[in-house]
């Protein structure tokens, strides 16, 4: 009798533990099914990862697409690290200027202040501020014009450098914002969803720098001012540490969502192809949603 209890017992555990994931097949298919009805043209590359189990969903997550603005979570991890390695503080200063070189030629060009989606950088031209602050700027408010002064900091060969000790494979982060000269060359900054994925898995799992660092890049994300796309149907207690991006016909969004429960996963999703940004965000937050409602119906 004891022994018929305890392999009932076992039996409803088991049970328990066969239902107590979700269901990613399914998953899957209500996202394929949503991204087809896209409209003609539109390409979407998604990426999911749960992050307490590694379970993963991949739709197109190797097509690669522009980056936009998701670029710029790799040029924050860079900083964070040549921070780490002594090279400068966070706290130190730098003067802000408008002022660049072509990685084409070196010659100069400037960044047009009606072309960045905030202009508070600007205000500050001709005198300094810290690192830690351009960086805030770089991700909070996308600000170009912070992004261009921290790549020629740190450099793009060695922001490259260090996305590959991530995995990071197919990603191009080659110049800084509106380099015409390397626009026109096809010397783009380009990602795929999979890899942006495991960049934001990275920062999750403290898994680049180093926690500390990791912890502070993680805050920064939760101050993410866009948030139109990932986090736009999910309700308030959802937390989500994200950067979007976004250019003519391109929008992104590549994020780590936290559940009320403690649990965690990292979604990556890039659109192209939509005229309409509109159109596109509300796509990606239809997208998020249904992640959401699949890891929360269990």
């Amino acid at each position: 009798m004891r022994l018929s209890i305890i392999l009932t017992s076992l039996a409803i555990l088991t049970l328990a533990c066969s239902t107590s994931q979700p269901d990613l097949v399914v998953m899957k298919q209500r996202l394929e099914k949503r991204i087809a009805a896209a409209p003609e043209g539109a390409r979407v590359g998604l990426a999911f990862e749960e992050l307490s189990t590694g379970a993963t969903v991949f739709i197109n997550e190797t097509e690669q697409m522009h980056a936009a603005s998701t670029m710029k979570v790799p040029v924050m991890i860079e900083v964070y690290r040549q921070a780490a390695e002594g090279r400068f503080a966070l706290t130190d200063s730098l003067p802000v200027t408008n002022r660049f070189r072509s990685i084409v030629d070196g010659s100069p060009y400037s960044i047009n202040v009606s072309e960045d989606s905030d202009s508070t950088v600007y205000h500050l031209i001709g005198k300094r501020t810290t690192i830690y602050n351009l960086t805030y700027q770089m991700i909070t408010v996308s600000s170009n014009l912070a992004t261009n002064i921290l790549i020629e900091l740190v450099d793009a060969e060695k922001v490259m450098a260090t996305l590959k000790t991530v995995g990071v494979e197919d990603m191009q982060v080659l110049s800084g914002v509106e380099d015409l000269k390397a626009y026109h060359r096809g010397l783009n900054n380009t990602t795929n969803a999979v890899d942006m994925m495991r960049v934001m898995s990275a920062i999750a799992r403290n898994a680049v720098v180093s926690p500390d660092a990791c912890k502070e890049m993680r805050k920064i994300l939760l101050d993410q001012q866009f948030r139109n796309k990932i986090p736009a149907k999910l309700p308030e207690e959802v937390k989500v540490a994200h950067k979007t991006g976004s250019i003519t016909r391109i929008n992104h969004d590549c994020a780590i969502v936290y559940l009320p429960d403690g649990r965690s996963y990292s979604l990556t999703i890039l659109t192209k192809g939509i005229d309409n940004h509109d159109e596109s965000a509300a796509l990606a937050a239809e997208l998020s949603w249904m992640v959401y409602d699949a890891m929360t119906r269990y």
